[in-house]
């Protein structure tokens, strides 16, 4: 039964081995940019450079190195919506059948993250989403400040790195901008939840992402260099849709929620 009960963890949770490093994670540009063409950093795969550092030889003697993951790099099974199904076709179908299926196994994974986060963390949607909303606006109001100091702190240090070149490419285009959302948000809801384990047996050892819908009314106005407006209105409330991922290690002391990434909608 122990046996049973590994083999079925093990096809809930993955595991950072090589064949795990090629994962990609589609990223999109600030929601303050609006109609702005921005395009993100094509980086399709990512490898831990941190589990292929050697170590000195006296430390690899004394085995007294130990290097410590701060983040996978990557969002695992990256959120896409369902095409809608009717009825007929879910349950009188092979395909539907077949999608059903697989619309349980997505949701089991789903509720064994949140249930893992629990009882590690005593996770609650209530104060979650409370820290994802100052979250989500704290870090699109240092997007549109353009404060990469202060922007490292919340994210992960690969979203950092694009993150930091869309800062970049917006600054050629407008000098500055005004960036503001009305509190509280209109709606947050969860649409999935993933683990990410580090050591193939150890259970403990693992990465939460939660992926979440953000719902909000925002203001935004961009201005060139003789601070006239060249795109936006910060008189009109714009309904808002994004799609960011969270992430978190169970492992490591002291850790928080970071921004790791976003969803294409």
């Amino acid at each position: 039964m122990a046996k049973t009960l590994i083999q079925s963890r093990r096809r809930i949770l993955p595991f950072l081995t090589q064949s795990r490093w090629g994962l990609e994670q589609p990223l999109e540009p600030s929601p303050w940019l609006l109609n702005l063409e921005v395009k993100a950093p094509g980086i399709s795969y990512v490898r831990f450079a941190s589990t292929q550092t050697t170590s000195p030889a006296q430390a690899q003697r004394t085995g007294s190195v130990q290097v410590s993951m701060t983040s996978p790099g990557f969002v695992y099974e990256p959120y896409t919506p369902r095409e809608p199904m009717s009825f007929w076709h879910r349950w009188f179908t092979r395909s539907g059948w077949k999608r059903t299926k697989e619309d349980i196994a997505l949701e089991i994974k789903t509720a064994y993250a949140i249930a893992k986060l629990r009882k590690k963390t005593g996770y609650t949607k209530k104060k979650f989403y409370e820290e994802a909303a100052l979250l989500y606006k704290e870090i699109n109001t240092l997007l549109a400040n353009g404060d990469k100091r202060l922007l490292r702190k919340f994210v992960t240090e690969y979203m950092y790195s694009a993150l930091k070149n869309e800062i970049k490419h917006r600054e050629t285009v407008w000098n500055h901008v005004y960036w503001d959302m009305i509190m509280p948000i209109v709606k947050i809801r969860t649409l999935r939840a993933r683990l990410i384990g580090v050591e193939r047996d150890n259970f403990d050892k693992v990465f939460a992402q939660l992926t979440l819908e953000f719902l909000s009314k925002q203001k935004f106005e961009a201005y060139d260099s003789s601070g006239a407006v060249v795109a936006g209105d910060k008189e009109k409330e714009v309904l808002v849709r994004d799609i960011w991922v969270f992430e978190k290690s169970l492992f490591h002391q002291g850790s928080y929620w970071r921004l790791c990434g976003r969803i294409k909608i």
